[in-house]
């Protein structure tokens, strides 16, 4: 229901769009943390940062991957030590390498850091780093490419200077052992950022989610390849409100035919404000990839946890996602948590939340003392099926009616057709049937219908049926 593409909002009173909440795994989290500072320590997880994870549950092996990003040289973090960091201010230098780690997990919740001998660090094999010089990488599983050497794929920055910095690819057969990176022949983004790719279930093209700068403003960009090697010039999707809300990053998946994004939203520009140099997790959507849009600009999809640096809560300063992993009825958010500031001193760690399916967003009343309405845009009806998603209290509910293109009930027509008032009143949270008896009275109409939902203290998320909605691309009333 957040696509407002399907929404007739000149028709609506009293009704708003929110973003849900997804509750945290309490029990469990956090996951996985740094383990610099740990005996015996992992010298290259002196500070994860943001982590930008990316965790899928792989078909192939049976296990979960996560592929995160970690400074494993960092020389600040490694000289201070934890409880000298609240007494002064993290100085980063141009120094710091970044590399691509790998972990696993058969449950999801406990994570292994296999030794993996691929890559040396202080004289030694025995460490799970992926790549090193390699900054916000992604990778992705591909079951549909036929050459099973390019099963998994990898996109990256390439950094290993200022003056020597690219964006790369690389292919693997196992997800272990990858290629050596492939420079891209055009284009060199800023990509300071999560770059996160995924194959366009619409145009099967491969498509990648970057970042670009304008006006000293954090701008999402995204990026097409038809072959993954080949890639056009980044152009802006997406952008937050002036320098108090930036996005930072975005995963971006597709969900009910709609491409969604877990955008962290980085907050800077007003050092007074109590979230400035954080990062919330928000939810953005988009239904042609050209542009996103807030579901409810300022909200919170993953609550940051209570507190502050370094006291607070595991994730009380930052949290960056990775797409979610649909699990049974539910789906499941992996997501990194930094404990302080962005630009300070924090500690990151691996934990997940949860949120059910079709729950991201739901309409509500404004005030919740008044009745609401909602209306759909015009549809074709073409069958019986027709059900709404809501959560009612006690003492709420939905009135479900069918009217015409002017605003006025159907009451007439249907009646003289033998069927019933169509007034259908839910009160039952859930998924619910919505009935008016012979509704072959509105699939044989010879005319688009639309329906209308009044309610109160209920919350809507959902409609699904046999009825084509007439999108709205235009305004024709001027």
């Amino acid at each position: 229901m957040f696509d407002r593409g399907i929404i007739d909002g000149h028709l609506c009173e009293n009704a708003a769009l929110r973003l849900a909440k997804a509750e945290k795994d309490t029990k469990n989290n956090p996951m996985m943390k740094e383990e610099f500072f740990v005996i015996p320590s992992k010298p290259w997880e002196v500070r994860y940062d943001n982590g930008y994870p990316n965790v899928f549950w792989d078909i192939e092996q049976n296990v979960f991957r996560l592929y995160y990003t970690t400074f494993s040289y960092d020389k600040d973090s490694a000289q201070t030590r934890l409880e000298e960091r609240p007494f002064r201010k993290y100085m980063p230098s141009t120094s710091r390498i970044t590399s691509t780690c790998y972990a696993m997990s058969k449950d999801g919740i406990h994570w292994q850091k296999p030794e993996l001998g691929l890559s040396e660090f202080k004289g030694s094999l025995a460490n799970n780093i992926i790549l090193k010089n390699a900054h916000g990488t992604s990778v992705l599983y591909d079951g549909a490419d036929p050459d099973p050497a390019k099963r998994y794929k990898l996109i990256t920055k390439m950094h290993y200077c200022k003056e020597n910095n690219y964006m790369a690819v690389a292919f693997s057969r196992d997800g272990i052992d990858f290629s050596t990176p492939q420079r891209w022949p055009k284009y060199n983004p800023p990509a300071d950022t999560h770059n996160f790719a995924f194959r366009d279930p619409k145009t099967n093209r491969y498509v990648l989610i970057t970042r670009i700068w304008k006006d000293g403003i954090r701008i999402a960009a995204k990026s097409e390849s038809a072959d993954f090697l080949t890639w056009t010039e980044p152009e802006e999707i997406a952008r937050g409100i002036g320098f108090e809300n930036q996005v930072y990053s975005m995963p971006v998946f597709f969900y009910e035919g709609l491409y969604l994004g877990f955008a962290s939203i980085y907050h800077d520009g007003d050092r007074s404000a109590e979230n400035f140099d954080t990062v919330d997790l928000s939810l953005m959507y988009s239904s042609d990839l050209l542009h996103f849009d807030w579901i409810e600009a300022g909200a919170a999809l993953i609550d940051r946890g209570k507190g502050k640096y370094p006291d607070g809560d595991w994730d009380c300063g930052c949290i960056y996602a990775s797409s979610p992993i649909e699990i049974d009825d539910g789906i499941c958010i992996y997501y990194m948590g930094g404990n302080g500031q962005h630009t300070n001193f924090r500690e990151t760690s691996l934990g997940r939340a949860w949120i059910d399916k079709d729950k991201f967003a739901y309409y509500a009343a404004k005030e919740s003392s008044k009745e609401a309405t909602l209306t759909l845009r015009p549809a074709n009806f073409y069958g019986e099926k027709l059900k709404i998603l809501a959560d009612i209290e006690d003492d709420g509910w939905i009135d479900c009616e069918i009217i015409d293109v002017n605003n006025s009930s159907y009451s007439d027509e249907l009646a003289s057709a033998g069927g019933r008032k169509p007034v259908a009143r839910i009160t039952k949270s859930g998924w619910n049937k919505i009935a008016f008896g012979d509704m072959s009275t509105f699939y044989l109409a010879e005319k688009p219908l639309s329906l209308c939902l009044k309610f109160r203290n209920s919350r809507i998320y959902a409609i699904e049926g046999d009825l084509a909605i007439i999108r709205q691309e235009r305004l024709e009333r001027g």
